[in-house]
Protein backbone atom coordinates (compact mmCIF):
# COMPACT_ATOMS: atom_id res chain seq x y z
CA UNK A 1 0.00 0.00 0.00
CA UNK A 2 1.63 3.29 -0.64
CA UNK A 3 0.05 6.20 0.78
CA UNK A 4 1.82 10.04 1.35
CA UNK A 5 -0.61 10.15 4.32
CA UNK A 6 0.60 12.60 7.06
CA UNK A 7 -0.74 9.95 9.39
CA UNK A 8 1.53 6.46 8.40
CA UNK A 9 4.77 6.08 8.57
CA UNK A 10 6.94 3.46 6.67
CA UNK A 11 10.25 2.64 8.52
CA UNK A 12 12.29 -1.04 7.68
CA UNK A 13 13.03 -1.31 11.54
CA UNK A 14 9.41 -1.36 12.24
CA UNK A 15 7.61 -3.58 11.42
CA UNK A 16 9.62 -4.94 8.13
CA UNK A 17 8.71 -1.58 6.57
CA UNK A 18 4.73 -2.03 7.13
CA UNK A 19 3.18 1.21 6.96
CA UNK A 20 1.61 2.06 10.28
CA UNK A 21 0.36 4.91 12.06
CA UNK A 22 2.63 7.30 13.05
CA UNK A 23 4.40 6.61 16.74
CA UNK A 24 2.98 3.60 16.74
CA UNK A 25 3.51 -0.51 15.81
CA UNK A 26 -0.39 -0.32 14.65
CA UNK A 27 -0.08 -1.46 11.14
CA UNK A 28 -2.51 0.76 8.79
CA UNK A 29 -3.97 -2.38 7.53
CA UNK A 30 -5.78 -2.97 10.71
CA UNK A 31 -8.48 -0.22 10.50
CA UNK A 32 -9.28 -1.31 6.58
CA UNK A 33 -9.38 -4.94 8.35
CA UNK A 34 -11.89 -3.65 10.97
CA UNK A 35 -13.69 -1.24 8.51
CA UNK A 36 -14.19 -4.11 5.54
CA UNK A 37 -15.74 -6.55 8.13
CA UNK A 38 -18.74 -4.15 9.76
CA UNK A 39 -16.86 -2.67 12.99
CA UNK A 40 -16.78 0.89 13.01
CA UNK A 41 -14.00 3.51 13.91
CA UNK A 42 -14.49 4.04 17.20
CA UNK A 43 -14.01 0.05 17.47
CA UNK A 44 -10.78 -0.06 15.70
CA UNK A 45 -10.35 2.91 18.17
CA UNK A 46 -11.12 1.10 21.43
CA UNK A 47 -8.48 -1.80 20.48
CA UNK A 48 -5.72 0.36 19.33
CA UNK A 49 -5.97 3.09 21.80
CA UNK A 50 -1.93 4.28 20.49
CA UNK A 51 -3.44 5.71 17.14
CA UNK A 52 -5.48 8.96 17.77
CA UNK A 53 -9.03 9.54 16.14
CA UNK A 54 -7.35 12.64 14.07
CA UNK A 55 -4.79 10.11 12.76
CA UNK A 56 -7.11 7.77 11.48
CA UNK A 57 -9.47 10.34 9.84
CA UNK A 58 -6.48 11.43 8.00
CA UNK A 59 -5.82 8.01 6.49
CA UNK A 60 -8.90 7.81 5.49
CA UNK A 61 -9.51 11.08 4.02
CA UNK A 62 -6.09 10.81 2.62
CA UNK A 63 -7.34 7.48 1.07
CA UNK A 64 -10.63 8.51 -0.31
CA UNK A 65 -8.93 11.45 -2.15
CA UNK A 66 -6.34 9.19 -3.63
CA UNK A 67 -9.25 6.98 -5.09
CA UNK A 68 -11.29 10.23 -7.01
Amino acid sequence: MKTRSTAVEIDPDKMSGEPVFKGTRVPVQNLFDYLEHGSTLDDFLAGFPSVSRAQAEQLIEDMKEKSL
